[in-house]
């Protein structure tokens, strides 16, 4: 069973777009400069569902990726500390769920994004998952085939 996971990036610097426009070749989850998001990171297995998270603007999960490569060194790294995965566009949210939905649903009081909602990668329990993908239409059956 694959984990799952939230990738939160700005859209004015990489967005949702721009990970579905690079197709199956997806894109290194590269940039993180947290320890413990780098350790969720090394965590991450190849399979693994993540929602893609647009923070700063629009604050709500757009889309759902997958881990496509193993954390591994980031390219132009020279402190040699970060490592990053690869993960490409799985599937849009139908119906975008937003922070401020989040933080009233009440089954989601315990969500890291709603405790810690600047560290930029998280896991995510599986009735989170199960409740975000409700909430935004998502067919998680869909999902799980792709």
């Amino acid at each position: 069973m694959p984990a799952h996971w939230l990738l939160k990036s700005e859209p004015d610097a990489f967005s949702w777009d721009d990970l579905v426009a690079r197709g199956a070749k997806g894109e290194p989850w590269s940039g993180v400069r947290n320890f413990q998001a780098r350790a969720n990171m090394r965590a991450m297995e190849v399979g693994d569902l993540a929602f893609f998270y647009h923070s700063n603007i629009g604050k709500e999960v757009v889309g759902v990726c997958e881990v496509t490569k193993l954390a591994h060194p980031e390219v132009g790294d020279e402190t040699g500390k970060w490592e990053c995965v690869d993960v490409k566009a799985i599937a849009a949210m139908p119906k975008p769920v937003t922070l401020e939905v989040i933080k009233a649903t009440p089954r989601l009081a315990s969500m890291v994004l709603v405790r810690n909602s600047r560290l930029s990668v998280q896991p995510v329990t599986p009735a989170e998952w199960k409740q975000i993908c409700r909430m935004g239409g998502m067919d998680i059956g869909k999902i799980a085939d792709q």
